[in-house]
């Protein structure tokens, strides 16, 4: 088995998933990667994913069988400046199929997104195969990329695997740019300052996921043996749903102080063309996937740890 390369690795995801990785096959099997270096803990490589000849590079040199392609703009982030989200997000992915198809590299992982959803998808407990409708550059850029890796999938049979992540959430790494990103926020406003002011509507549910959970189905996908395999755009993937003020009314079961006022902006109208729910029964079926983190549980794991992590700040400031 050759080494793991991640790209985006200092992303909100890519964080998370590079000390997930870490500690399932050992620090010096997985190699990290990004734009810059913000003092990661292993081996890192400096790499833009569109230049596809460094791509190829760190793989030849690092012996990378398998690469989980984080780099992408995010959803809000996206909606800024589209045709540079189309060309990051569309041509980082073009290379790393390219690799693939070249054989230079075994498996690949894919993120896609609830994004893919639009207004003409079936919103409530949105099926595996309901209409995929994006209302944003970076929702368009996924709903592409899953079609793209079904496209080399079957043409070229490389084992590209990916999920639709929803909303995710953890206490490791900072927000992104993207739309759920106040179910983050949230957490460290009631710690902070005991107020927060929500850019989403109180009652504007959503699909969301622990990040603790989303990191082990990513592993548990890849893991899984290639004939189990049997969707090739992406699987749906499901773990709670929530509105802000659900959210909220669980916080404040732990910091009764806590209060949350609501000032829409842009992103709700991404917002309201997203799913509330998603069905992941073929994920369940497929490779088995079940999620652990309940509503309650998520919240006292996120407040417990980011508690930690500001009282360490503290005193090492």
């Amino acid at each position: 088995m050759g080494k793991i390369l991640i790209t985006g690795a200092l992303g909100q995801v890519g964080g998370v998933l590079s000390l997930a990785l870490q500690n399932q096959y050992g620090l010096d099997q997985v190699v990290l990667s990004d734009i810059h270096d913000r003092g990661v803990h292993g081996t890192f490589e400096l790499l833009d994913i569109t230049d596809i000849e460094r791509l190829r590079e760190i793989i030849q040199k690092h012996d990378i069988s398998t690469i989980y392609h984080l780099a992408a703009i995010l959803s809000a982030k996206g909606e800024e400046d589209p045709l540079w989200t189309w060309d990051l997000n569309m041509q980082g992915l073009f290379n790393v199929l390219e690799v693939g198809k070249e054989k230079l590299i075994d498996k690949i992982f894919f993120p896609s997104s609830i994004a893919v959803f639009g207004k003409q998808s079936k919103l409530i407990k949105s099926p595996q195969s309901s209409i995929t409708d994006p209302s944003t550059v970076y929702g368009i850029s996924k709903v592409s990329g899953e079609y793209w890796c079904q496209y080399y999938h079957n043409k070229y049979d490389v084992d590209v695997r990916s999920v639709r992540y929803p909303g995710l959430i953890g206490y490791q790494t900072l927000p992104g740019g993207g739309t759920t990103d106040y179910a983050v926020d949230i957490f460290h406003y009631a710690i902070k300052d005991n107020t927060y002011e929500c850019f989403l509507n109180k009652d504007a549910r959503l699909p969301m996921m622990y990040l603790k959970d989303a990191m082990r189905a990513t592993i548990e996908l890849m893991e899984a043996d290639k004939e189990k395999i049997k969707i090739r755009t992406s699987y749906n993937l499901a773990s709670l749903s929530f509105s802000p003020e659900e959210l909220t009314l669980e916080i404040q079961k732990h910091k009764p102080d806590f209060q949350v006022t609501y000032k829409p902006d842009s992103r709700q109208q991404i917002a309201d063309s997203w799913p509330n729910d998603v069905d992941d029964t073929q994920a369940m079926i497929d490779w088995g996937w079940r999620s652990e983190f309940t509503l309650k549980t998520m919240v006292a794991d996120m407040l417990h740890n980011l508690e930690i992590k500001y009282s360490q700040q503290t005193i090492n400031s």
